[in-house]
């Protein structure tokens, strides 16, 4: 996890030392005060007092370590002006060693890509990508994907970085940039990366790959099957190229290519786990039936992971009784108590709702069973109880589980989700802040009750401190960077918080963040685009919660979804 997860460790250890430190004159004495208050409004969210603490100290004491901390907490904060004092600090008492050079690059990269300066931003980046081996160009990517104020600016630097050659000639790098071009859905730019890639690494069929990902996102799903197909000779023979290939007919929702591209060459239970996977999700029930036949022909002996597999594709082909055959027949280890977990999964869709009630309270109170076995015997009987829709006992489930393992994170998040399906927020609430009081630095729980107090609540500042205090401990991660543009949304900033959101869906393609990203944009009357990125949520998800939220609070009306292949639940 990264450092600023860690702020009591690395922050009081540094001022306990300082504190330590032999007395010195007033004026130089360290301002361990204002430190450890700016550590404190840290972990309670409050980003601009920490920002503004830290670089104090870090100009105070001259200290490398904290100089470093300080422009990041700064940039975490978007206090670009307290960022730039604590980076010329930084800049001057670090090392010059090679991993301080690419940290101070990626600062000097962002600050100049939020200040609009993209001649600024070119240098630095140029820099970083001129670095020997492969972590400069990794965090010129990092910076550009991460820094720049809206796709258009990313775009159009990496588009002067094309003008000017400055990508190093590693395939693996052309490929990374070319996959930046295509999530900030700039297509000329992408086929621009992809014939200069064709160009400089002919026959890789790597490139091939590429290729045909740039044809899918461009909506060319025929011309990137007709890519792939050229690829199925030579992955043949190679484990690697045979995934990749797989994972792109995946993306293309060709599920069917998919697992006929994994049935060719040396098998194994991996590869026979995605084949089903794939084969479910494409709802091919005669190739999934006759993959299970031939699985099941070799298995007479009781080997633990193939008969658990045959057991989850029976429990997907709905041959139950066969499911339990295979489950009770899993001889030990630890595949031996995800099969019992699992026949009651089995038992429940065979309607015999007690028995699978009375396996899972027997895993919890098997004694050999580890606590993570016993601790998900309790989360899926609420789960069952979920689907019959029996709120007391789903309720209860939680309750015991919660007897059983005080405090346990995993079952006070599930209830707390279940709290917020009822639209009981307060209660949601309390089990998330229960989760901090266990897990302070728990980013998933400071996420979730920051969300959930900005979707649900009007308490929009207190939603953004949480949020602020999950950015701080992993400032790129899409999800966070997408609570954050929410609350930014319900706090009228329109604008940034547009910005926010459409970094994280850079970050990651996702049908929530998608919706999000369409409904700041009808807000600010932007319709049209509104509307392309609604059509992407709903291709990414059609059942996605998120869209159809957006769609009934926006009255936003899309067209027909267009015929297309369906998927379902894996067999796992």
């Amino acid at each position: 996890m990264p450092d600023v997860l860690r702020p009591s460790l690395h922050a009081l250890a540094l001022a306990l030392a300082l504190a330590a430190a032999p007395v010195r004159a007033a004026q130089d004495a360290p301002p361990l005060q204002p430190l450890l208050a700016a550590e404190f409004a840290l972990q309670a969210g409050r980003l601009d007092e920490a920002a503004k603490g830290y670089v104090d100290a870090a100009l105070a004491t001259r200290d490398p370590a904290l100089a470093e901390r300080a422009t990041r907490i700064a940039l975490v904060a978007r206090d670009d002006a307290r960022a730039r004092r604590a980076l010329a600090v930084w800049r001057k008492v670090a090392p010059d060693d090679a991993a301080t050079r690419l940290s101070l690059g990626v600062a000097e990269a962002t600050l100049a890509l939020r200040a609009g300066n993209d001649r600024a931003a070119v240098r630095e980046l140029s820099a970083l990508l001129a670095a020997p081996g492969d972590d400069g160009w990794r965090q010129a990517l990092g910076a550009l994907a991460g820094g720049a104020r809206t796709p258009k600016q990313a775009a159009g630097v990496l588009q002067r970085l094309l003008d000017e050659g400055r990508l190093p000639p590693v395939l693996n790098a052309w490929l990374a940039f070319g996959g930046l071009a295509q999530r900030l859905d700039r297509p000329e730019l992408a086929e621009r990366i992809v014939a200069e890639v064709v160009r400089r690494f002919p026959g890789d069929p790597r490139v091939a790959l590429l290729r045909a990902s740039q044809l899918r996102e461009a909506g060319k799903p025929d011309e990137a099957r007709a890519v792939l197909a050229g690829l199925a000779e030579a992955a043949s023979g190679n484990a690697e190229l045979r995934l990749a290939l797989a994972r792109e007919y995946d993306a293309l929702r060709d599920y069917r290519a998919a697992a006929a591209v994994l049935s060719r060459g040396p098998q194994d239970d991996q590869t026979w786990a995605l084949r089903a996977t794939l084969l479910a999700r494409a709802e091919d029930t005669p190739a999934l039936t006759a993959l299970y036949e031939a699985l099941a022909r070799e298995a007479e002996r009781p080997e633990p992971t193939r008969r658990l597999l045959l057991g989850q594709i029976a429990e997907f082909l709905k041959r139950y009784e066969d499911a339990l055959r295979w489950y009770e027949g899993v001889p030990g280890g630890p595949q031996r108590w995800v099969a019992r977990l699992r026949s009651a999964n089995v038992l429940h869709e065979l309607g015999r709702k007690q028995a699978a009630i009375d396996v899972l309270r027997a895993i919890q109170q098997d004694a050999s069973a580890e606590d993570e076995t016993r601790r998900d015997a309790y989360l899926i009987e609420a789960a069952l109880w979920q689907e019959d829709k029996d709120d007391a006992r789903e309720l209860d489930a939680y309750a015991r589980g919660l007897a059983a393992f005080p405090d346990e994170p995993e079952i006070l998040y599930a209830r707390a989700l279940a709290w917020e399906r009822r639209d009981d927020i307060a209660r949601a609430e309390a089990d998330l802040r229960r989760i901090l009081v266990i897990e302070p630095e728990s980013v998933a729980a400071l996420n979730a009750l920051g969300y959930t107090l900005a979707d649900r609540t009007t308490r929009y500042r207190e939603a953004l401190e949480l949020i602020d205090r999950a950015r701080a401990a992993e400032p790129d991660n899409a999800a966070i960077v997408d609570s954050y543009g929410w609350v930014l949304y319900r706090l009228g900033r329109n604008e940034e918080a547009l910005v926010e959101l459409q970094r994280a869906y850079t970050l990651q393609k996702d049908a929530e963040i998608a919706a999000h990203v369409a409904e700041v944009l009808w807000v600010l009357g932007r319709r049209e685009e509104a509307l392309r990125y609604f059509e992407e949520a709903r291709r990414l998800d059609p059942d996605s919660r998120a869209l159809a939220r957006a769609l009934e609070k926006t009255g936003a009306r899309l067209p027909p979804a267009p015929a297309g292949p369906g998927g379902t639940a894996p067999p796992g």
